[in-house]
């Protein structure tokens, strides 16, 4: 079923239908109608405008191209699997959420509470501006996300950023196997308390990073204007550029060309600083 130039603003307008391809409609309007596609199946957007909540929630098989959500469309897409955005403006507060293989190419984000415990999100050139953006979802892919806001990545699981851009609060916290290649972080208290967490090729900036990990690596990473880094973690780290102060490492080694400052003011730290030889 083709519909297209048609506005909906009635309580689950479509509610329920299979293979519907909706082109330049809007989901808006004075009646003020909730969950206008819930449990459709093989829906497909394009051109069309959401401004209203829970659109689409419990549904099977989504595109969306050249869509809008507003921040009056909040929470659109929940318990929802298979979906693909391309292009989509995601404005609206916890737009994503226990959703299964979501995939995001070249997206607008501004959402806060976005993706929370979705499993198989992907995220390709694509913006977003969050607070608790990605909290405890799994099996994660992005390429070329910039990402602005508080508190990311906590507690998710299985994921591998490549050529990414972070500018972020408290980034990675309790997060467990998770690669960062080719990537800037910039922030404070990154990744305290994770689990096998990899960073290769990238410029971390900001205090007190990488502290309490287990299983923490890296890669000829630079550290720029880091203090008081790694304080009771298990690291094995090769940084190629001087760091403002190394605190109390628990284990394993970190080669660096310079550290200002030294602190081992626990008898626990046992971890190997390597400078080279003078």
């Amino acid at each position: 079923m083709r519909i297209e130039g048609k506005n909906f603003d009635e309580e689950r307008a479509l509610y329920g239908l299979a293979d519907i391809e909706i082109v330049n409609c809007k989901i808006a309007g004075g009646a003020d109608g909730e969950s206008a596609l819930k449990e459709c199946g093989a829906v497909k957007a394009k051109d069309c405008f959401f401004d209203l909540r829970y659109p689409l929630w419990h549904d099977e098989s989504v595109e969306l191209e050249n869509c809008e959500m507003t921040e009056r469309c909040r929470a659109a897409l929940w318990y929802t699997q298979n979906v693909t955005a391309k292009n989509v403006k995601m404005h609206g507060i916890k737009a994503v959420r226990e959703c299964k293989n979501v995939r995001l190419y070249d997206c607008d984000i501004n959402s806060p509470e976005f993706g929370w415990s979705t499993d198989g999100l992907e995220l390709y050139d694509t913006c977003a501006e969050s607070v608790y953006f990605a909290m405890r979802a799994s099996n994660i892919k992005a390429r070329g996300l910039k990402f602005k806001g508080k508190y990311s990545f906590q507690y998710v699981e299985n994921a591998v950023f490549d050529g990414c851009d972070f500018d972020t609060k408290d980034a990675f916290w309790h997060a467990e196997n998770v690669t960062v290649k080719n990537s800037i972080v910039k922030g404070e208290y990154l990744a305290w308390y994770s689990k096998n967490v990899t960073f290769e090729n990238c410029t971390i900036i900001g205090t007190q990073p990488l502290c309490y990990c287990d299983g923490l690596k890296l890669t000829d990473c630079k550290m720029i204007d880091t203090d008081l880094a790694f304080e009771r973690s298990i690291v094995d780290a090769t940084l190629i550029s001087p760091i403002v102060s190394i605190k109390n490492p628990y284990g394993g080694k970190i080669i660096v060309s310079s550290v200002g400052e030294v602190i081992r003011d626990d008898p626990k730290a046992k971890g190997r600083i390597i400078l080279p030889i003078a």
